[in-house]
């Protein structure tokens, strides 16, 4: 009986020593799957997250496709609409529709925002948009990049129409350097969309620089710095292909996609597409969107199901060298301002 009671004791003791590291592991709130609808055409795509100081909430930017309209031929229903705000008030656990941003640059009726990418820097926010001058029915359109500014994240002023390598490119990515400088990685659809980049001094002034990536086509390009690894992540159509490099110039292939494998949360279980990563300290997020209704089962007769995008998140995972990610597991969310 007496070493009964020993054995007892000595792993309770183990279990409660435990319990700290545990609780540490478990810190935040569960993220919904999917993480985010837009409740207005139930379109909600290309992600971007950042904490927004003016109001004190993390704001997501996204592209909203028109899900809900009858567009039976064309691709008008990814034309026509504004960028979408979501914002968060439990460190990105929950969402909530917010608005949609006023973007002061007009120079035609009808027009089309995707693809937001916005840094904040020295209190002003710069988003480098998709602007689409008009509603399609195909895709043998121009589009181009324009520069905002904004000191509250929903009013953004027009500062320039970006001169990169055509008339056809979309999907910016923005980081700053290690000298101080910026860098933009976008997809020139003009050259079988590639990723070219551009460099910049101060965020005004772009000075566009070729190919990047040499002949690997995607799109929704996100470049990061974690784990003292400089990473790409890219929209391949078939999973979020992974790059490395050590100068931000030569870039190297991971053999292993991420999200290729659909999930089997709700609203997750087909491939995940144009992805945004927030880095908080040795932890890194991945948020991307899902066409839910694209599986087998779902009939082409099922415009809007086929259509429709949600948001998810999941966490990055790095060991050896290799970026994986569990997307099945629940994400604990508690993202800090500073």
């Amino acid at each position: 009986m007496l070493n009964f009671t020993f054995m007892f004791q000595k792993y309770l003791f183990a279990f409660l020593l435990a319990l700290p590291l545990f609780a540490l592991c478990q810190t935040g709130n569960k993220a919904n799957k999917p993480l985010y609808r837009d409740p207005v055409y139930d379109g909600a795509a290309d992600p971007v997250v950042i904490w927004n100081e003016a109001t004190g909430s993390w704001f997501m930017y996204y592209t909203n496709r028109r899900a809900t309209i009858d567009d039976p031929d064309g691709v008008k229903w990814v034309h026509g609409t504004r960028i979408g705000i979501a914002q968060s008030n439990d460190g990105g656990a929950t969402w909530q529709y917010l608005d949609t941003c006023n973007i002061n640059y007009r120079p035609i009726a009808e027009y089309t925002h995707w693809a937001p990418e916005v840094v904040v820097h020295e209190g002003i926010a710069h988003m480098y948009l998709t602007y689409v001058p008009g509603i399609f029915a195909d895709w043998k359109h121009p589009r181009w990049i324009v520069h905002l500014t904004s000191t509250d994240g929903i009013n953004w002023n027009y500062e320039s129409k970006l001169k990169l390598a055509s008339e056809k490119v979309i999907d910016a990515c923005v980081a700053r350097l290690p000298n101080g400088s910026w860098r933009m990685w976008y997809n020139n659809e003009a050259e079988g969309k590639t990723m070219y980049y551009a460099d910049s001094p101060d965020l005004y002034n772009w000075t566009d620089q070729g190919k990047a990536l040499g002949s690997f086509r995607g799109e929704g390009p996100k470049v990061f710095n974690w784990q003292n690894q400089w990473w790409m992540i890219i929209d391949t159509w078939r999973g979020l292909g992974v790059y490395t490099t050590s100068d931000l110039v030569h870039w190297d292939k991971q053999t292993e996609l991420l999200l290729a494998e659909p999930g089997t949360g709700e609203d997750d279980q087909v491939i995940g597409g144009h992805p945004d990563v927030l880095v908080q300290s040795d932890r890194a997020y991945l948020f991307y969107f899902t066409h839910p209704g694209r599986r087998p089962e779902v009939p082409d007769r099922m415009m809007t199901e086929k259509r429709r995008s949600s948001i998810q998140v999941t966490e990055l995972i790095y060991k050896n060298g290799i970026l994986t990610c569990e997307r099945n597991n629940p994400t604990m969310m508690n993202l800090k301002s500073k």
